[in-house]
């Protein structure tokens, strides 16, 4: 089977630089760990003992994940970082100590469970700031927290925000202010106090070296740059992080020199998606290697081949084929035979979902 690679210690050398410079910067973070889709084994080499007393805690979108974490280190503060279905009121009390929330009556449901349970529950209060995906609107977010705050065993900890994840809204000093804004106006009309300001991911590292992030942000979520070097505000390698952390081989299952056209009536039964072909060069041939996955276990376009001469041309649902031109090396040699693999960099979303699937060997280094 196709194999994805796991770099473990370049990933755990991530995670201390990124800790070194949030502490330099008086900002806790929490690690968000969906990309490792709740497996045991790459827990245990990333979450030791030093990577765990670092973290403020560890946030996964997965309720299963939460749990392998807890069975790990009950001691770890976790957070459910989406708001819950109401469905899973009793999980999330059990195995978050912390989770993000949006909706009243979810929180509600939340407090009669932690009764029951005779624990504190924690929220953060997510608040819409233009992204248009979880967020209290903000001209509701006065009464919202004025009913929450009369909830018995449920605890505010934080007031928080998510930009750049659906329409890839970018963090600006403006926004960030608004968050900072309201939880001045929260603390002073109920007199209460607010710890956390969750107004940080990924996308808004490259902003505190430029001084657009408010002092009162004390908190990041740090997924992508921690598990891939770079951030998602402009995909660049983040200061001195490693970007070498993941690698995906794919088995070359058959290798054979053919037209770059295909030959017949095109019908509407394919189930493939496939690169533009040009039909002027219907005569020209070229080797074509068949690797051993598809789209069930990867989106294509989530792939970069590490040899710029290989080209996709299409997949299916089990195999993928691509162009690898002559087949030729440097030394005039055959480059590629059945048997060998060829090697991508996976991406975030790639990554994410080749851990997810069952027909990819995992080898954690």
């Amino acid at each position: 089977m196709a194999e994805l690679i796991v770099k473990t210690e370049n990933i755990i050398r991530n995670i201390e630089k990124i800790d070194d410079f949030l502490k330099r910067n008086d900002i806790q973070w929490s690690l968000v760990s969906k990309v490792l889709s709740g497996d045991l084994n790459f827990l245990k080499k990333i979450l030791t003992d030093d990577i765990v007393n670092r973290l403020h805690s560890v946030g996964d979108s997965r309720l299963s994940s939460l749990k392998t974490i807890k069975k790990l280190n009950p001691g770890l503060i976790t957070i459910y970082i989406k708001p819950p279905a109401q469905s899973l009121v009793k999980n999330i009390v059990q195995y978050a100590d912390i989770s993000v929330n949006t909706s009243f009556r979810t929180i509600e449901a939340l407090s009669k469970e932690a009764v029951k349970q005779k624990k504190i529950h924690k929220i953060i209060i997510f608040i819409e700031l233009g992204e248009l995906r979880e967020g209290v609107v903000r001209e509701n977010i006065v009464e919202f927290y004025k009913k929450v705050f009369d909830l018995p065993n449920i605890e505010i900890a934080g007031i928080g925000s998510n930009l750049g994840c659906m329409y890839g809204v970018e963090p600006t000093y403006d926004k960030l202010l608004q968050l900072s804004l309201f939880k001045q106006l929260l603390e002073q009309m109920f007199n209460k106090k607010i710890p956390l300001i969750s107004g940080g991911s990924s996308i808004t590292l490259p902003l505190i070296n430029k001084k657009l992030v408010p002092k009162a942000i004390n908190h990041f979520r740090i997924g992508e740059s921690a598990f891939f070097g770079i951030s998602p505000l402009d995909n660049k390698r983040f200061q001195k992080l490693s970007t070498d952390t993941f690698r995906f081989n794919a088995n070359i299952i058959e290798l054979e020199e053919k037209s770059n056209v295909p030959d017949g009536i095109i019908s509407d039964a394919n189930v493939g998606h496939t690169s533009e072909t040009d039909v002027e060069q219907a005569a020209y041939k070229t080797y074509r290697a068949i690797l051993d996955f598809g789209i069930l276990d990867v989106d294509v376009n989530d792939l970069s081949p590490k040899d710029k001469n290989v080209e996709f041309i299409g997949t299916t649902s089990d195999m993928s084929v691509y162009d690898i031109g002559r087949n030729i090396n440097a030394h005039l040699k055959q480059k590629y035979m059945v048997g060998k693999k060829i090697t991508f960099s996976p991406s975030y979303m790639a990554t994410a979902r080749l851990m997810n699937s069952k027909f990819i060997d995992l080898r954690i280094e």
